[in-house]
């Protein structure tokens, strides 16, 4: 993983946070970790398809998920 050391990062500052009784950021960080985490590993997935492809052409899709009739 190329950009797993901003995981590494957001343990130390969750670390510092619980240390100094900062509960709310401390909980915060830890969501944090699961998006960088989880967009990282989407990112690694999805770059290979890219090699080749102009970034300027490129544009993110946002899609939801959910248990409805559609889903």
């Amino acid at each position: 993983m190329a950009n797993d050391w901003i995981l590494d990062v957001l343990a130390d500052l969750k670390k510092f946070a619980a240390r100094n009784d900062l509960i709310a950021l401390a909980a915060q960080l830890d969501q944090t970790a699961v998006v960088a985490a989880t967009e990282i590993a989407s990112n690694e997935m999805r770059a290979p398809a890219l090699i080749g492809v102009d970034a300027a052409q490129t544009r993110m899709v946002y899609r939801t998920s959910g248990l409805g009739e559609d889903a």
